[in-house]
């Protein structure tokens, strides 16, 4: 399975160069990246081109995203600034696709509120063409608030942890 940083820099070198198509497969594992300037005709395409697309289909879902937290700034007052709190680490997601908190929908969550995690401790998954890429802390700190539900799509950069980095 191919790691995240992998993947960034691969989706970086294909963006960058004058390819328009790349695809890399390595023990099973293949990675297929369709990038056109003009018309997207599949969902393999730069960022730029398949954020349209996922934002008209989001659209419902990031309406039940923003009225949770309301509701939990009712509880702690602070969870609302914390999304612009400097003080606090942001996990982003590398790219775009469906967010789980778990490895299957039988297991526990791999962190929760409260949660110490390491620099190399995974979150979450992101699911994009049928890959599940597993998203790393890449911070030392204690999980202060889940930014994202389960099954949610994100884009690429948007939050889904906040971290207070130790």
């Amino acid at each position: 399975m191919f790691k995240i940083q992998e993947i960034r820099e691969i989706i970086k070198l294909v963006d960058s160069s004058s390819i328009d198509e790349f695809v890399y497969e390595v023990d099973g594992a293949k990675v297929k990246l369709k990038k056109n300037n003009v018309v997207v005709t599949e969902t393999v395409a730069p960022k730029k081109e398949v954020v349209a697309p996922v934002v008209q289909q989001s659209a419902p879902a990031e309406a039940p995203v923003a009225t949770p937290a309301p509701a939990k700034e009712e509880a702690p007052a602070s969870a609302a600034p914390s999304v612009n709190d400097p003080s606090l680490h942001k996990i982003v997601s590398p790219m775009v696709g469906t967010f789980y908190q778990a490895p299957n929908p039988d297991s526990p969550a791999y962190v929760k509120v409260g949660d110490k995690v390491g620099n190399e401790t995974i979150v979450c998954i992101v699911e994009a063409m049928k890959l599940f890429n597993e998203i790393e802390a890449e911070v030392q700190g204690e999980i202060v608030e889940i930014l994202v539900k389960d099954g949610d799509l994100v884009e690429y950069g948007q939050p889904l942890f906040l971290v207070k980095a130790e």
